[in-house]
């Protein structure tokens, strides 16, 4: 058994002595912070004092118990959260930093794969071997720096990533092109590709559902790019206390994996709330996994909780 990294713990106990001198730093508005009842309160009250806020909870982390869906208009770039789209070009150049702002994808990485190509093998009928997904035209939104369109195309597949960012699809690139990778990265949305009538075998949709404003517009548009008999893969974030704690408190205000204001709780998308938005899109009913990390081996593996972060796989009726 591997104990925990002692720089990791030495930097935490840092980050928690320096929050406790001079605050956390969580947001005193509290306007994308979780829900509000008093049970639930005094529960935040306690992780408050334990990820080093201080005993003197004065209620400015408040509670909202609906998530914060909008409805978009019709145009094609509606549906883009222009901060969010901003936040992740401003730190491009650190895709493939293993160590970097993007560490805990590159950790998750790994099991984020093995049920992505499971489901797509599992749905298709295809062999497992080196390349089982040779022969599938795969659309990889909100690419990035291309984290999974990588692995996706060294497992056979036909990759087109697609990301708004035009810095991110620069990395992308420019990662890609010197291993032989022939991936068809564009600068683009998912709204333009339905609007040209392109289609594909499966989307792939990772940690992109919880930066979209409206959440049923944009899974509609994902379906609309899946051939009938295709398949949509996602993996978010549920809008749990536990997530707030874990995914937010934990990963971005004391260890420091994630920049300071990468999530809003109120954007996280329950399981339910995704069965609803996929069905209301014509797919059909989700199969569910969860990823759960564990810090003494400090890694990530596929599980059935899905209380924090999870995925989803749903077919398109032929």
């Amino acid at each position: 058994m591997r104990s925990v990294p002692a720089a990791r713990v030495r930097r935490g106990l840092e980050s928690r002595r320096k929050t406790k001198q001079h605050g956390s730093g969580l947001p005193s508005d509290g306007a994308h912070l979780i829900p509000a009842s008093c049970e639930n309160r005094n529960i935040c009250r306690q992780l408050c004092f334990y990820f080093g806020r201080g005993s003197s909870y004065n209620g400015s982390i408040k509670f909202n118990a609906q998530a914060h869906f909008v409805t978009a208009s019709p145009d094609t770039r509606s549906n883009i959260d222009d901060a969010e789209v901003a936040r992740f070009r401003a730190i491009a150049a650190e895709w493939w930093d293993e160590r970097g702002k993007f560490r805990p994808l590159h950790q998750i990485g790994p099991a984020r794969l093995e049920f992505v190509r499971d489901e797509l093998i599992r749905h298709f009928s295809l062999k497992p071997g080196l390349k089982p997904l040779a022969g599938l035209r795969l659309l990889d939104i909100g690419c990035g720096g291309g984290l999974i369109s990588e692995p996706l195309t060294r497992l056979g597949g036909t990759v087109t990533g697609i990301d708004p960012g035009a810095e991110n699809i620069a990395i992308a690139r420019s990662h890609a092109e010197p291993q032989g990778l022939a991936i068809d990265y564009r600068a683009t949305t998912a709204e333009a590709l339905l609007a040209a009538g392109e289609t594909f075998d499966a989307v792939v949709c990772l940690e992109v559902v919880e930066h979209v404003p409206d959440v049923g517009a944009f899974l509609k548009t994902c379906a609309g790019l899946v051939r009938p008999g295709g398949m949509m893969i996602l993996s978010t974030i549920n809008r749990t206390l536990k997530s707030y704690a874990l995914a937010i408190v934990a990963a971005e205000y004391v260890l420091g994996w994630l920049p300071r204001g990468t999530h809003q709780w109120d954007r996280f998308v329950t399981p339910d709330e995704l069965a609803r938005f996929l069905a209301d899109a014509g797919m059909s009913p989700p199969r569910f996994g969860g990823m759960a990390y564990a810090p003494l081996r400090d890694a990530w593996s596929l599980t059935s909780d899905t209380d924090v972060n999870y995925l989803a796989a749903s077919a398109k009726p032929a």
